[in-house]
C-alpha cells in the first residue's frame, strides 16, 4: 500500500456543531472522551498500511496541529512518508484560502506530484468509523476505475443529507446527486474517494479554471467525471457516522454506551490511536453511584453518573448527578448540581446546586433554531455557571461566561447567554 497517498480534509468550520466547532476546527472536537474526531480517520489509514498522510487544513488550526504534532501517537513521524499537515499560504501563485473541498486539494498539487503514489485517496476527517481501506484500493484496481466512491445504505428519510448514488449490478456508478431534496436511492457518499493519480490531476486542472464551478468533489468533481472516466462504487457494510450536527453528534455518543454498541472499540481488532495526556486511573469514591457510562483517566467522581462520557480530569462532586450527558476536559461539577441531556465543553465550572438541561424542549434556540432543537443544551468552553441556576433546554451558554453574565435565576429554553463586554478581553 505504500503506492497509496492519502488526503485528509480537515478544514470545515463545522456551523453545525454550533459552539462546539467555534474555537477549533471540527475533526478537532472531542468523541468518546479521550479521542478527536480525526483520530478514526487517521487510524484507519495506518491500520490500512498508508503512511503517507497529508492533512488539509484551514480553520482555526491550531488545536488540531496540537493535536497531531509530528504524528507520533499514529506511527507517523518518519523520515520518508509520514504526517504532513497542509495549510493554505500566501506567496505562491493561485494562492488563497480554500475555497471547496477540490480546491483545497488543488492547491496542494505540488504535495502530490512530488510523491511517487499511484493512487490518491481523498477523505473526509469528521467520520466516526473504523475501516481497513485495503480491500476497496484491491476494488478499485481490479475495476481499472479512475475513481471509486465509498457507499453505505442509510435511511432513505436522511439520505437528502447526504450526496446520493445509484450504482447499477456491476456497481458502476450511473448517477450521483449532492444532497437531493427528493433522494432516488439510498446509497449515500462515505466522503471516501480512491483517485487513479493522473485522472484526479487532470479533473482538478479542468475544474479549477471553471468559474462556475464550486469547486467541491460531490457537486463538481464526481459528476463531471461520470462523462468520460471509469467510476465505480464500493459498498461498505460495516459502522460509519457523519456527526456534523450536534444530533447526530450525540446519538453516536450515546450510541457507544449500549451493551451492544455498534461501534466497538473495547473489542476492536484495529486500534483507534490517539494523542493522549499523563494523568492517573479514573477514582470513584464510595459516594458514587456509576452506570452505562464511559469515565476517562483523571477523573473524579463522588456522584451519580449515568448514560454519560468523561473526558479526562472531569469532577464530579459528591451529590452532583450528570446524566445523559457528555462532558469535555477538566470540568467540574460542583455538589448538588445536575445535567441533563448537555454537552459541555473543556474547563468549565457548573456552580453549586445549578440544574442544566431541564425545561420545555419544544422551544428551539432563538439564535440556532436548525442546529439546537431536539433538547441537547450546549455549554461553551471555561463557562462558569452560577450557583443554584436553572437553564432550560435547548440552550446556548457561549464560550467563557461568568456568573454575572447571568440576568437571574432562570434561563428559560431555547436562550442563549453571551458573555458581556469586559474592560480586559477574556480569552477563549
Amino acid at each position: 500500500m505504500n503506492k497509496v497517498l492519502a488526503l485528509i480534509l480537515a478544514g470545515g468550520q463545522g456551523d453545525r456543531l454550533s459552539i462546539l466547532s467555534e474555537e477549533r476546527a471540527k475533526p478537532a472536537v472531542i468523541f468518546a472522551g479521550k479521542y478527536r474526531i480525526i483520530d478514526f480517520t487517521l487510524s484507519n489509514c495506518v491500520n490500512s498500511g498508508f503512511f503517507n498522510v497529508g492533512v488539509l487544513t484551514q480553520y482555526r488550526p491550531r488545536s488540531l496541529n496540537d493535536h497531531i504534532g509530528i504524528g507520533r501517537p499514529w506511527n507517523l513521524d518518519r523520515e520518508r512518508g509520514g504526517i504532513h499537515l497542509l495549510q493554505p499560504y500566501m506567496g505562491r501563485k493561485a494562492s488563497d484560502w480554500y475555497k471547496g473541498t477540490a480546491d483545497a486539494v488543488y492547491q496542494n498539487l505540488y504535495f502530490i506530484q512530488e510523491l511517487d503514489a499511484e493512487e490518491v485517496m481523498v477523505l473526509a476527517g469528521d467520520h466516526i468509523y473504523t475501516m481497513r481501506y485495503d480491500s476497496m484500493i484491491a476494488d478499485h484496481r481490479l475495476n481499472e476505475a479512475d475513481v471509486t466512491i465509498g457507499v453505505i445504505e442509510v435511511p432513505i428519510e436522511e439520505a437528502s443529507r447526504f450526496g446520493v448514488i445509484t450504482l447499477n449490478d456491476d456497481d458502476a456508478v450511473v448517477a450521483f446527486d449532492e444532497k437531493p431534496a427528493r433522494p432516488k436511492s439510498n446509497l449515500a457518499s462515505m466522503g471516501i474517494y480512491i483517485f487513479r493519480r493522473d485522472a484526479l490531476l487532470e479533473v482538478l486542472e479542468e475544474d479549477a479554471g471553471n468559474t462556475a464551478s464550486t469547486h467541491d468533489f460531490g457537486r463538481d468533481i464526481v459528476p463531471a467525471m461520470m462523462k468520460r472516466y471509469r467510476v465505480y462504487g464500493y459498498r461498505y457494510r460495516g459502522y460509519w457516522r457523519d456527526v456534523g450536527t450536534v444530533d447526530s453528534y450525540f446519538q453516536a455518543s450515546m450510541e457507544m454506551l449500549k451493551d451492544d454498541s455498534p461501534l466497538d472499540l473495547w473489542g476492536a481488532t484495529d486500534t483507534i490511536l490517539t494523542r493522549s495526556s499523563e494523568r492517573p486511573p479514573a477514582k470513584l469514591l464510595a459516594t458514587s453511584q456509576v452506570s452505562q457510562s464511559l469515565i476517562c483517566h483523571g477523573c473524579i467522581v463522588r456522584g451519580v453518573v449515568r448514560r454519560s462520557v468523561l473526558s479526562p480530569g472531569v469532577i464530579v462532586e459528591e451529590g452532583a448527578v450528570v446524566e445523559d450527558s457528555i462532558v469535555f476536559d477538566d470540568t467540574v461539577v460542583r455538589g448538588n448540581a445536575a445535567l441533563h441531556r448537555c454537552i459541555v465543553d473543556k474547563e468549565v465550572v457548573v456552580g453549586t446546586g445549578a440544574r442544566v438541561g431541564y425545561g420545555d424542549d419544544m422551544t428551539p434556540n432563538q439564535d440556532e433554531p436548525t442546529h439546537l432543537f431536539s433538547g441537547i443544551t450546549l455549554v461553551g468552553k471555561r463557562a462558569h455557571i452560577p450557583a443554584s441556576v436553572t437553564i432550560g433546554r435547548n440552550c446556548k451558554i457561549r464560550p467563557g461566561v461568568r456568573e454575572s453574565d447571568f440576568a437571574g435565576t432562570v434561563v428559560q429554553s431555547g436562550a442563549t447567554v453571551e458573555a458581556r463586554t469586559r474592560t480586559a478581553p477574556f480569552r477563549v
